[in-house]
């Protein structure tokens, strides 16, 4: 692995006390990950050659176009699942999202951002580092710079950028540090013991509370009316048969029925 170019050295309570700052790497998962002991570390990157998405997709993007962050962390046992983990990451990305170009975001299930129903951010949640416990990985990738043009080039019709909907030039390590702030902000309320601010802001950002929705699950799809959304239980009404409670980590899709 390469030096970084430079190091951050934030004033935030948490995360991101050191930013390690790389021109080109494979995969800022990857350092995270490997950077054994060091609580709170975030690396970013202008370019990454070998990114990692969602079920083994590759996340690429051009020099300086995109976020391209990731946090190491090791959250106390009750905040180690995969719902809250990937719930924190989507909500303070909405947040700044809304802060930098004043339109609210959506979620989409389980780990996307929308922004006027494209693709603005991806989160990718890693829990297995060599042998060590309660380890995680948060990998962000958020797009800042490319046009559309830039999209359609690279086969990717349904994403946008902030780029996009912005008044005003951004500049995309700015934008970095804005985001490393409020994640830390948002934890470090979390391991303080309020939850409840989060599901708040998870369930208006999913949006889909009291419609009528697809649960895909690994046994097959649920249907039914949502009535409640929470890290307890997504709980869908059936017409005639008995309410089903679903874990959050027991459903991959979620979707609005059509």
């Amino acid at each position: 692995m390469s030096a970084p170019r430079e190091e951050w050295q934030l004033d935030t309570r948490r995360l991101g006390r050191r930013v390690l700052v790389f021109d080109r790497v494979e995969s800022t998962n990857t350092i995270a990950g490997s950077a054994t002991g060091q609580e709170g570390l975030a690396v970013l990157a202008d370019e990454q050659t070998a990114g990692r998405g969602q079920h083994g997709r590759t996340w690429l993007a051009p020099p300086r176009a995109s976020v391209l962050l990731s946090l190491r962390l090791s959250p106390p046992p009750p905040l180690r699942r995969p719902a809250f983990l990937t719930a924190w990451a989507a909500v303070a990305v909405c947040e700044v999202v809304r802060e930098l170009v004043g339109v609210p975001a959506r979620i989409k299930w389980p780990n996307d951002v929308l922004l006027r129903g494209r693709k603005v951010c991806g989160i990718l949640i890693e829990q297995a580092h060599a042998g060590e416990t309660g380890v995680t990985v948060v990998g962000i990738g958020l797009n800042v710079q490319q046009s559309d043009a830039d999209f359609l080039a690279a086969g990717l019709p349904q994403a946008t950028s902030l780029a996009a909907l912005a008044g005003a030039p951004l500049d995309t390590h700015e934008v970095a540090r804005r985001l490393v702030y409020q994640l830390d902000e948002d934890y470090d309320r979390l391991c303080g013991g309020d939850r409840n601010t989060l599901e708040a802001l998870w369930k208006w950002h999913l949006g889909l509370l009291g419609r009528f929705v697809v649960a895909e699950c690994a046994d097959g799809a649920q249907r039914g009316r949502l009535i409640e959304i929470g890290f307890a239980g997504l709980e869908l009404e059936r017409p005639g048969r008995a309410p089903l409670v679903l874990r959050p980590e027991e459903v991959l899709h979620l979707e609005a029925e059509a």
